[in-house]
């Protein structure tokens, strides 16, 4: 990963904590807006009106019943969240690609291969996602160091959802000779576009050339052997 796509990763967590907190306030000026609305409407109000008659009340229930139910119903044969238009008529599920946020990650140090780092990946609750055909982002310290393949051949597509965990091996440090820099955590990503990165702690590891293998169903068929 190029010195650009580590930065990026960076500014990418910062501008969702900026988010996080923008939202906060506006949630916290609209509640007192409202209060202070509900307070002026309780006061205009004069205290000899009369509820409307039954009759009026009756035909605004069944009108607004009627509507909601006719909304519903184009919802339901022609509303985007159905799927995708095969082009006859008929709808699809559309596969939602995984990002690093719908994901509970978790990593491992493992003995074999020289020793390497085990990534697990489950989808978190209530997600269904697709992990695609491609190596996970892997990158290494403040400049942004990224793995390279271990694998010769692109793996297959994985779909999370409940229990189903996905596995990918990193190795750190793939070359033969004393150079290398200390670090003790990892950033990972799906695809170098993916906008939240994830930050995730490891024993220290020394980095040299490394790499890291496909997604894979089995953690046996993540060992990077280099």
């Amino acid at each position: 990963m190029s010195g650009n796509r580590r930065k990026a990763f960076l500014v990418s967590v910062a501008l969702v904590g900026g988010a996080m907190l923008m939202t906060a306030c506006q949630d916290t000026d609209t509640d007192k807006a409202t209060d202070t609305g509900a307070g002026q409407d309780s006061s205009a109000t004069p205290a000899g009106n009369t509820a409307a008659p039954s009759g009026s009340s009756t035909a605004g229930s069944d009108k607004g019943s009627d509507k909601g139910s006719d909304a519903k119903g184009e919802g339901t044969e022609d509303g985007a969240g159905s799927g995708a238009d095969t082009g006859d008529g008929k709808r699809v599920p559309v596969k939602q690609s995984c990002g690093a946020n719908d994901i509970s990650w978790s990593t491992k140090s493992e003995s074999q291969a020289g020793g390497y780092i085990l990534i697990m990946a489950k989808a978190k609750s209530g997600i269904t996602c697709y992990l695609p055909a491609a190596l996970p982002t892997v990158a290494f310290g403040s400049d942004g160091t990224e793995a390279g393949p271990a694998e010769q051949s692109v793996g297959q597509q994985i779909k999370l959802s409940g229990s189903t965990t996905a596995y990918a091996g990193v190795n750190p440090k793939s070359s033969n000779g004393d150079g290398g820099k200390e670090l003790d955590f990892i950033i990972v990503g799906v695809g170098d576009d993916d906008p939240n990165p994830e930050s995730l702690p490891v024993d220290t590891i020394t980095v040299d050339d490394p790499i890291v293998t496909n997604w894979h169903t089995a953690p046996a068929d993540a060992v990077p052997f280099s």
